[in-house]
């Protein structure tokens, strides 16, 4: 299964940008993120999300 995940703005919230990865990578995704204090949101991806 692939993921979305999109890095959130830290004033409004919106997506800053996106990356699509496969389950194995999102805990390293989210372990990153939380290290460098960013807000992220994690979706399962279309299956034509690239």
């Amino acid at each position: 299964m692939r993921f979305e995940i999109m890095r959130l703005d830290d004033v409004d919230g919106t997506a800053v940008d996106s990356t699509v990865v496969d389950a194995a990578s999102v805990n390293r995704m989210v372990q990153q993120a939380a290290a460098l204090g960013q807000r992220i949101y994690i979706r399962p991806a279309d299956s034509s999300a690239s």
